[in-house]
């Protein structure tokens, strides 16, 4: 029998998909447009991220009166790290490659689904920079 928390995750997983091709993030034109301040600017996105802010606030809230989460014995947080070399590079590569190639890792795998040859060579340079990062990350 499959877990709650694997139901779960994959049921929060394709809401998530589903909202990210919806709004228009999962379209690699749009994302250009909305990165391009100095030509054809196209705000909407800028919506889609606003919108995304009240949802997360309360459930930020919700979550820090629980005591566990509903579907795992305790929550999985990220440590808070400092503001450093590697965060600030790694910030700036993503930003790169989100402007250049109009996609970031979420709105990647969701577009698998919708268009999986044109995003697939995007998702193995994505894939191949994790396992990079992983390498280099041991020998520091």
């Amino acid at each position: 029998m499959v877990k709650s928390s694997t139901l779960l995750g994959l049921l929060s997983g394709a809401i998530f998909g589903l909202g990210l091709a919806v709004s228009g993030m999962a379209d690699p034109a749009r994302v250009r447009g909305f990165l391009d301040v100095f030509g054809a600017f196209d705000p909407t996105l800028a919506f889609v991220m606003i919108g995304a802010l009240a949802p997360m606030a309360i459930a930020w809230r919700v979550m820090r009166r629980l005591e566990r989460p509903l579907a795992a014995e305790s929550f999985d947080l990220p440590p808070t790290s400092p503001i450093d070399v590697r965060l600030v590079s790694g910030a700036a590569i993503f930003g790169l490659g989100w402007g250049v190639a109009g996609l970031c890792p979420g709105p990647a795998l969701a577009d698998l689904a919708l268009a999986p040859l044109a995003v697939a060579p995007f998702v193995a340079a994505m894939a191949l920079g994790m396992v990079l990062q992983r390498l280099t990350a041991q020998k520091m």
